[in-house]
């Protein structure tokens, strides 16, 4: 086991903060915070980049959606962070000061400094990850949910060689992820998004499609011979749109909403195990992430403004 060790003494650094009330953007503030030590079995990060999610926005939208997920005031933000480890606390083993990891903090990510469990989840204590060689911090903060996620969706619907399946929402950040890996696994894949959005899908390897009124007729019109499987990442109509064009249901997933007789994706089951094997895919340039703006911590306001724009493509970066 490593003995603990510290770096430099720090006291006080940024974290983005929801003070007295929870809402949008213009609720989020930049404070000097204290910095927490690691106690034993944790691991103090200090942040260098945090990926946002639509998840992050949601959970604290108003008090009664904070309260759903566990959060009160003063609550931090954000979930995905990329950074290096700076203190470690008795029987932490995996880890030492200065390994670099990424992992998620479940509405505090967007800090100078956090504190993760060894062996943690991203809900309770935080989890954290080895960065691989080769995989850049920005990068590194946008795997964990979105990565999760779509793993998820894949082990819903299970895409191979034989199939054509039907991603709504594929430019989004989980769409980025769940193309490719499906395209990975030798599936035919058709993504849904606005009309300028075409030729970044293709880049992703997806064939597009625009969704809308008359989606089952232009999904016909790409795929006669039918598709066998879809994951919608938005909402309800790619998943009703699958129905129509005789998917079974048990070939279906959403990540967003819930369907009668429709599994949902719930990333938080996704296995430690797929989300390294996903950053390693990263690491070998087999999967890419594509980053739609990279914004300093002291812009937060703007970043969360275009994180919750529906047409971007790729993911949003708060560098710290």
């Amino acid at each position: 086991m490593k003995e603990p060790r510290v770096t430099a003494s720090v006291t006080t650094g940024r974290a983005v903060r929801f003070e007295s009330s929870f809402g949008g953007p213009e609720a989020l503030s930049v404070r000097e915070v204290p910095v927490p030590e690691a106690g034993p079995g944790q691991l103090r990060v200090r942040v260098t980049a945090a990926g946002l999610n639509p998840m992050d926005w949601f959970m604290t939208s108003d008090a009664e959606t904070a309260a759903r997920f566990g959060l009160s005031l003063p609550c931090g933000f954000g979930t995905d962070y990329a950074g290096v480890v700076d203190e470690v606390g008795d029987g932490v083993s995996r880890f030492a000061v200065g390994d670099r990891v990424f992992g998620g903090a479940m509405s505090r990510a967007v800090a100078d400094y956090i504190v993760v469990e060894e062996a943690g989840v991203i809900a309770v204590g935080g989890e954290a990850h080895r960065t691989p060689d080769g995989v850049d911090d920005r990068t590194a903060a946008t795997i964990t949910i979105a990565a999760r996620t779509a793993a998820a969706a894949l082990a819903v619907v299970k895409p191979g060689p034989d199939d054509t399946v039907l991603i709504g929402g594929a430019g989004g950040g989980v769409g980025v992820f769940a193309v490719q890996l499906a395209r990975l696994a030798g599936a035919r894949v058709i993504g849904t998004g606005s009309a300028s959005s075409a030729d970044f899908l293709r880049s992703l390897g997806a064939e597009p499609v625009t969704y809308g009124d008359g989606l089952v007729d232009r999904v016909r019109a790409l795929a006669p011979a039918g598709v066998t499987a879809a994951m919608d990442l938005h909402g309800t109509d790619t998943a009703q749109a699958a129905r129509e064009l005789g998917v079974p249901d048990e070939r279906i997933t959403t990540i967003a909403a819930q369907v009668d007789g429709i599994t949902p994706a719930n990333g938080a089951n996704t296995p430690n195990t797929a989300l390294e094997e996903i950053a390693d895919l990263v690491a070998a340039g087999r999967l890419r992430v594509p980053i739609a703006a990279t914004f300093p911590v002291d812009q937060i306001h703007a970043a969360v403004e275009r994180q919750s724009e529906r047409h971007v493509q790729g993911k949003i970066v708060v560098d710290l």
